[in-house]
């Protein structure tokens, strides 16, 4: 390996990040403030201090990522040459000494930081040089997750690594799932919480990437105690920032934001978190490489501009940015579509000629003492035209002022102007839903309703014997998160049609959406501000009509380059 270079990359990033001459937000500044410092404790020879910085520790890890060669894109087969970001990261991980054992001080390392930045290829060198050059017999490295598949990325890439360079073939055996060093009989394999066995782990590196999606620290704490045996293990959790603020991701970011802030006295505990600083503008571009360091390296910077401009205009997409490229936390309770978006999209709405139109319903059938909702999404007949959409609302006719003063909605108002239907008593005859929608069938070429089976099973079956074809969609966020966004990007586009329905508009107004890990979303009825059963009907028929229609406008009109995401 080469000797140490004459300026060390470590310490010169810290010293430009804490100069303002790279940008950097208080998390990272924090970091390099703490190696400075201990560089000088350690010079000192602070007798509380235990470590030093070895700078041939240091060049050994940084040289060794030399061998590798990128396995995808523009660089395939090209040597891998670390940032100077990424050479603070990995010089503090791997040069940083116990003082009379010679082991390493970081036993765990906590790595936070926006798509796109070449995490997965970092980690994936990690762990091949944990596997053959860290001097560790036997050492068995496993790339975790709580699916073996989710395992298998950061597994692969090394692999893919490996059969790129001759350097690294001379001491690898690479097999489907375990590449493997014959002289120290060490190995690296994927691990799932599916695999067939977790026991008897004896683990000398565990890397855990994307821990933001993990339910649980079931994964984290069978790699932890699986180090028991060694003498200088390494956890390296590397993950982009999620939703579930209640995770074990999150208290492990807490946790090291505490030892960076030195409340929580772990000098074993490392911590790098790329973002922004709460006070920064999200739309600044000035602002983008706090959080991306490796902005116009592997994240161009064409494309944070792509992604600035979709946040501006989905809410959705906002907090995707938030998260994916910036690196912030967000709530996983999202205030939906702004009202003059959905009013820019009302358009006006011809029922004579929608007469005989193909077209897919939705019924979100709530409890009989509540607002009952059936829309009716017709698709475009042409390349470039919009979706339309009808509702159709029902409500018990008893007990009305109560209701209003409950929802602060004028409901009686609605139905002199013939907006909701009302039925006598003080709970709703699903029979008069039944033949309305009857009704509706006779006008409109109704192709599928698709319905909530949690509530409307006898409802449909009546329906199926009226010779209505009635498909059940479970309300759940996987079954509903596709059209979810296609409503909203249809919303943003002006494509979809609703005429300026003030009780629609008002639900609309209520809706709030839920996300996963897994950047799934769909309206949420427990944190939503009030009534969104027309929201929820529409999306039920989105469901059909997005799965059934062939000719899907979005498709054909080329706009996925503008609203659709893009993965890392």
């Amino acid at each position: 390996m080469a000797h140490a270079e004459e300026i060390c990359p470590v310490r010169d990033y810290a010293e430009r990040v804490l100069s303002g001459e790279i940008p950097a937000a208080e998390p990272v500044r924090l970091a390099c403030q703490r190696h400075l410092n201990d560089l000088r404790d350690s010079e000192l020879r602070v007798t509380t201090f235990e470590y030093y910085f070895d700078e041939y520790a240091r060049d050994h890890a940084i040289n060794f990522f030399r061998f590798l060669r990128h396995s995808k894109g523009k660089w395939a087969r090209q040597s891998f040459e670390l940032e100077l970001w990424q050479k603070f990261i990995v010089g503090s991980i791997f040069g940083w000494l116990h003082r009379e054992t010679q082991l390493r001080r970081f036993r765990t390392a906590y790595e936070e930081i926006p798509r796109k930045n070449g995490k997965s290829t970092k980690v994936s060198g990690v762990g091949l040089y944990l596997t053959l050059a860290d001097e560790e017999y036997g050492a068995e490295v496993y790339a975790a997750a709580t699916k073996k598949d989710q395992a298998k990325i950061t597994f692969d890439e090394a692999s893919r690594m490996v059969r790129a360079s001759p350097d690294l073939m001379k001491h690898f055996r690479v097999y489907k799932n375990n590449l493997h060093v014959i002289d120290t009989g060490s190995k690296f394999e994927p691990l799932g919480s599916d695999s067939n066995s977790l026991d008897g782990l004896n683990v000398h590196g565990g890397l855990i990437d994307e821990y933001h999606a993990h339910k649980n620290s079931a994964m984290y704490d069978v790699i932890e105690s699986g180090t028991s045996a060694r003498e200088h293990p390494l956890i390296y959790v590397i993950t982009t920032a999620g939703v579930n603020q209640n995770g074990p991701c999150y208290q492990l970011r807490e946790y090291a934001m505490k030892v960076l802030k030195g409340i929580e006295p772990d000098e074993t505990f490392f911590a790098y978190i790329a973002t922004i600083d709460d006070d920064d503008d999200p739309f600044d571009p000035a602002t983008w490489m706090k959080a991306n360091p490796n902005l116009g390296v592997s994240k161009d910077i064409a494309y944070m501009q792509k992604q600035a401009q979709k946040a501006k205009h989905m809410p959705t997409a906002y907090v995707n940015f938030l998260i994916k490229d910036l690196n912030k936390w967000v709530n996983a309770a999202v205030k939906w579509i702004p009202l003059h978006k959905w009013d820019e999209s009302a358009g006006e709405i011809d029922l004579e000629a929608l007469r005989g139109r193909k077209c897919y319903g939705g019924l979100d059938l709530s409890s009989k003492l509540d607002i009952t909702a059936f829309a009716l999404v017709f698709p475009p007949e042409e390349r470039d035209g919009e979706y339309i959409v009808l509702v159709f609302f029902w409500i018990p006719e008893d007990d009305l002022q109560e209701r209003e003063d409950r929802d602060g909605f004028s409901y009686s108002a609605a139905i002199r102007d013939g907006l909701i239907y009302p039925t006598p008593g003080n709970v709703i005859d699903y029979q008069f839903i039944r033949k309305t929608i009857n009704d509706l069938g006779a006008i409109y070429d109704i192709q599928e309703i698709g319905f909530d089976p949690w509530n409307a099973t006898q409802t449909s079956l009546e329906l199926t014997d009226d010779g209505f074809t009635c498909v059940p969609i479970p309300q759940n966020i996987k079954n509903l998160s596709d059209p979810t966004k296609e409503f909203e990007k249809l919303v943003v586009a002006k494509k979809l049609i609703h005429g300026g329905n003030r009780v629609l508009r008002w639900m609309v107004d209520n809706t709030v959406v839920r996300m996963d890990e897994n950047e799934n979303v769909a309206p949420s009825k427990k944190r939503s501000t009030g009534r969104i059963d027309g929201v929820a009907a529409i999306i039920t028929a989105m469901a059909r009509a997005i799965n059934l229609e062939e000719d899907n406008v979005y498709e054909k009109r080329g706009m996925r380059s503008l609203l659709d995401d893009d993965e890392e």
